[in-house]
């Protein structure tokens, strides 16, 4: 290379970096950033807000709506994602997989909010990558203007529903779906047993000509009278705080499943520095507290339940008392099984 080539070179290099010490001084450097994938509408906004407001990190939201569906994104290749949402038993598949980033969040000190019993992932039993971000029951939302009473569970809903020519729904969700059927045969939720899930599968298909539709967007149509009751998570709650009077929520006394998430770090992360302090974020309980009184859901942040509403904190669906605990099942990775359970889910959906 000549000399006065390389000369040129070095001028330019050193004009270079001098730019980006000066854009990086003044503000002008590229904005850090916070890729976020989570459930649909399964975070408040201003928790977002105020992480930007506080680290001057812009979160970037994306959104999914079943675990399957962002699995199947991140194992297709999908990168610039940091954190992700996922259930209790997709965390374990993830892991399995290596997909996740071990973060130390439990050496934290804000992690003494956590109730160790939220450590539910078999995975992850000390909290050394995923943090617990919220929980719930799934029950049934229903209007009693509609249906005339109270609901108390699936066996009375499915009797009233018939009696009155009324019309409920169901989650489209495989594994809830056929849980309602395992538990009202007393099986447990995670059975692979075959003439377990066939007994489910009638079950379900029994049902199928009082209900109106599988879904997800069963809130407005049990809110307008479309339906009387809809297969719902406790996040309704939300919906029923705002009309008392018409619309209820209950976990059906036959027993009932129960989600978690936890807040996971992609081991793809572009920004891991900035992932792992939203994680810390989150140990706060009045941020917890901000996400729990839009969402009214559970949350695993014992001073943040203190911090929430009245009507949230004494609320026996959202915090429900131990013998309400004790009927809720939690879903485990099936491996290779869940092919199984995904065969009888044809079998319920294509049944006419």
């Amino acid at each position: 290379m000549p000399k006065s080539h390389d000369a040129g070179l070095s001028g330019f290099r050193r004009a270079a970096f001098s730019l980006a010490v000066l854009m990086a001084t003044t503000g002008m450097a590229s904005a850090a950033e916070l890729n976020v994938y989570n459930w649909g509408e399964y975070i408040n906004p201003e928790v977002l807000k105020k992480f930007e407001e506080e680290t001057s990190i812009k979160v970037n939201l994306s959104t999914y709506s079943s675990n399957e569906e962002m699995l199947a994104k991140i194992q297709g290749g999908a990168t610039g994602y940091d954190i992700v949402f996922p259930s209790v038993h997709m965390q374990d598949i993830m892991a399995k997989l290596d997909l996740l980033e071990k973060t130390d969040i439990n050496q934290y000190e804000g992690f003494k909010n956590i109730d160790p019993a939220f450590l539910r992932a078999k995975s992850d039993p000390d909290g050394a990558y995923c943090l617990p971000y919220a929980w719930g029951s799934v029950g049934i939302m229903y209007n009693r203007k509609i249906i005339g009473k109270d609901i108390t569970g699936w066996k009375d809903l499915i009797e009233t529903v018939k009696a009155k020519g009324l019309k409920f729904t169901l989650l489209d969700d495989m594994r809830e779906v056929l849980a309602v059927g395992l538990i009202l045969n007393g099986h447990k939720i995670n059975s692979t047993d075959p003439a377990e899930l066939q007994q489910a599968a009638d079950t379900i298909i029994a049902m199928k000509p009082d209900v109106a539709a599988f879904t997800y967007d069963e809130r407005p149509m049990v809110q307008a009278g479309d339906v009387a009751a809809g297969h719902a998570f406790v996040g309704a709650m939300v919906d029923i705080f705002a009309n008392e009077k018409d619309l209820g929520y209950v976990i059906p006394e036959e027993g009932a499943t129960m989600y978690q998430e936890d807040i996971c770090v992609l081991k793809s992360a572009p920004n891991k520095d900035n992932a792992i302090k939203f994680l810390q974020f989150y140990t706060r309980p009045e941020i917890v507290a901000l996400n729990v009184t839009q969402q009214t859901n559970g949350t695993a942040n014992v001073p943040a339940r203190e911090l929430t509403p009245e009507k949230i904190k004494n609320s026996k669906e959202i915090n429900p008392p131990a013998e309400t605990m004790a009927r809720l099942q939690i879903f485990e990775d099936l491996g290779p099984a869940l092919r199984q359970v995904d065969r009888v889910w044809t079998r319920v959906k294509t049944a006419q």
